[in-house]
């Protein structure tokens, strides 16, 4: 008599438990050759073009060349691994960025791409030979964190955003955009992009839906409506210590007014509004400020709300600034409209998962700059907690594998 490996007598719900551990040790394996970079005591510092995102970029080139993938650059910064010919005509794109927000989390985009190589991978172990090229995307400045431009790369490729004014934006160092990416950005590459005859974008989810749908993989519908306004309050400074109360123009205090009025308009209208970032002239504990620079982050179900929120939270600032002596001007950064992904795709991808539940985000992404020009759709991997933007930003790693088992399928049906 001769005797078998475990694994030939293993009975099926045993070879699929194994693999299912082999699924988990490999996403584990290639998720801690990231993990470390740009992680600091408060989270990530992981800016775009900075040494930690460029690590991670040429992780991302050398993870092409183990798989035989082509890499370009579009000239505007983002990557392209190509299993086929590049930008071939009915190609299928996915992946996300490496960027993130000051002490940000580790999930929020290069799960995308950790994701999208680990799919290439099981296809592979399924035999699929692929009948269209399909390409992992690492997109540059996705969160907007040093340049202030969300989605920049993105926004470059489909030409949202001039080239020209892309390279003059500056990081908090004084950096310009051009001078970190080593050229001028090439800019629109519509004749590419439009080769395209798909995107799909793997994200952590930003929320906790999924928990409550018991689901580990979910497929977006929408993105809403979303923007950043600077306002910049301008008073009088002066001496703290011998300046009367009744004689100063303080423009802290319409700085602080409007983000209670902010916090208020949002709630009455069922939107969001954030005040997070400030920066203030001179910065001294002992003198008035002459200047308070504040960001204002609206998002809303729909464009009209977000409208009347943007326009109700300026109206009271005003109001403010005449009463304080003050005065405020505002200047929109960024705006992004409201974005319907491809219906028929997101059903598609649905049924491809076996009735995968469809919903939702507030959150913005490249996948929604693209959705202009290309069928796009998302998936998200359930977040236990819904925290993003934070170090506490987790996923459990069996989601995580059951979202590129997710993706394998997805890209495998398109």
């Amino acid at each position: 008599m001769t005797s078998s490996s475990p694994r030939a007598s293993s009975s099926p719900r045993a070879i699929d438990e194994l693999r299912a551990i082999d699924e988990l040790r490999a996403f584990d394996e290639l998720w801690e050759q990231i993990a470390p970079i740009g992680r600091e005591s408060k989270g990530y510092l992981r800016y775009a073009l900075s040494p930690p995102e460029l690590a991670l970029r040429d992780w991302f080139r050398s993870q092409a060349a183990l798989r035989g993938l082509e890499v370009t650059d579009d000239g505007n910064g983002n990557l392209f691994a190509w299993w086929g010919p590049a930008w071939a005509d009915g190609a299928v794109l996915t992946g996300s960025h490496f960027d993130s927000v000051p002490h940000g989390g580790g999930y929020d985009g290069p799960l995308g791409i950790v994701s999208a190589f680990l799919a290439v991978d099981e296809l592979r172990a399924r035999g699929v030979t692929p009948a269209r090229t399909i390409g992992v995307a690492a997109f540059v400045e996705e969160e907007g964190g040093r340049f202030g431009v969300p989605c920049l790369g993105s926004r470059l490729l489909t030409g949202a955003v001039d080239p020209d004014r892309a390279a003059g934006l500056r990081d908090a160092g004084g950096t310009t955009f051009g001078e970190a990416l080593g050229a001028r950005p090439a800019g629109a590459r519509l004749d590419l992009v439009r080769r395209l005859s798909a995107v799909v974008e793997l994200h952590i989810e930003q929320g906790r839906a999924l928990v409550g749908m018991h689901a580990a993989v979910g497929v977006a519908s929408a993105i809403w409506p979303h923007g950043r306004w600077r306002l910049d309050f301008t008073g009088t400074g002066d001496h703290a210590g011998t300046t009367l109360m009744a004689d100063r123009h303080d423009p802290m205090l319409t700085y602080a007014y409007t983000v209670l009025a902010a916090n208020k308009e949002a709630r009455l209208a069922g939107a969001h509004a954030t005040m997070a970032r400030v920066l203030v002239e001179p910065n001294a504990t002992n003198a008035i400020p002459a200047l308070v620079r504040g960001w204002l982050d609206a998002r809303a179900a729909d464009t009209p709300t977000l409208d009347r929120l943007v326009e109700a939270i300026m109206k009271r600032a005003t109001e403010r600034a005449g009463r304080d002596g003050t005065s405020v001007a505002v200047e929109a950064e960024s705006v992004s409209p409201e974005v319907a992904f491809d219906t028929a795709l997101a059903s598609r991808l649905a049924g491809i998962l076996g009735g995968a539940p469809i919903l939702p985000t507030g959150a913005g992404h490249d996948a929604g700059v693209l959705s202009a020009h290309v069928p796009t759709a998302m998936l998200f991997v359930r977040n236990p907690t819904g925290v993003s933007h934070s170090p506490a930003e987790h996923a459990p790693h069996e989601d995580c594998v059951a979202g590129v088992t997710a993706l394998a399928d997805v890209l495998a049906g398109l």
